[in-house]
Formats: C-alpha cells, structure tokens, sequence
C-alpha cells in the first residue's frame, strides 16, 4: 500500500499550489456541475471522512464488515460548505488526506485482504477500496481542475 499512500502525497503536492490560486469566490461559483469548487472539496472532505472509518473498522474485523453509505448531497448540503472559508476548506482536505496517506501506510498487511460490503453492495477487499479513494479523489479534482492531465500519472 506503500505506492497507494505515495501516490496521496504527490497529488497533494501537485494540487494544493493550484487551489490556493483560486479565489473564494471564484470557488463559490455554480457551474454546470451540481456542486461549486467548494462544495466539491466538501465532498471530498466527506469522502475522507468515511473512508477513515471504512479503513480503520475494515482493519479491526477478522474477515467482513458491513457498512452503511452516506447521503453525499445532504452531507454537502447540511454542512454549507458553499458558505466555508476556500482557505479553511484547502487547509482541512490537506490534513485529512496527510493522515489517511500514514492510515494506509500502517495498514497490516493481514487486514487487506479484509472485505467490507456497503449497503449491502458486493464485498470489497481493503486494498480495493483504499486504491479506489485515491481514483475518487483524482475524479472530482478533475473538476475543480479542468483540463489537467496530472492526475493521469498516479495510481
């Protein structure tokens, strides 16, 4: 999972010098996405939120966990990040994604053939999912970042 978290870290480095040139109002603006730049970093701080959980809990159990979904656009919504700090969300996305880079670096290798089912989809391996939230994290950086190929290099 060495490669996983790596690859966290690169894309921290290389995106957060972007974001930080991006005004809080321009971040505000709705496009034709559902969600502003804002909204967008919201839901990926939601996404690092449950994603820790999935990975610790999925680490304690001997075999499967069962786990719940979240309603992302009531997430997004109830936490009125469209009204946040763009600095204060930045800062908060980078801290979360720096401790879920050393969470899966410390990852015993025995808990990631681990599975975990959410709202009762397929089973998924540990190593899955924490790949996969990098895969998402690069999908909605793309659109905040729009015509940028930087996230192509990191797997």
């Amino acid at each position: 999972m060495e490669q996983t978290a790596e690859a966290l870290l690169l894309i921290l480095e290389e995106v957060l010098p972007r974001l930080r040139t991006i005004q809080d109002h321009e971040a505000g603006v709705k496009s034709s996405e559902k969600w502003s730049k804002k909204e967008i970093l919201g839901h990926l701080i939601d996404s690092a939120s449950n994603n820790q959980h999935k990975f610790v809990r999925t680490m304690q159990v001997d075999d499967h966990l069962d786990f719940v979904g979240y309603a992302q656009d009531f997430w997004v919504s109830a936490q009125q990040y469209q009204t946040a700090s763009w600095e204060s969300l930045i800062a908060f996305w980078e801290a979360y994604n720096r401790h879920l880079a050393h969470v899966i670096r410390q990852t015993p290798e025995s808990a990631l053939e681990h599975t975990i089912s959410i709202n009762g989809s397929q089973a998924f391996s540990l190593a899955f999912i924490m790949k996969d939230y990098v895969e998402h994290l690069k999908h909605h950086l793309k659109q905040i970042l729009p015509n940028s190929s930087m996230f192509d290099q990191y797997g």
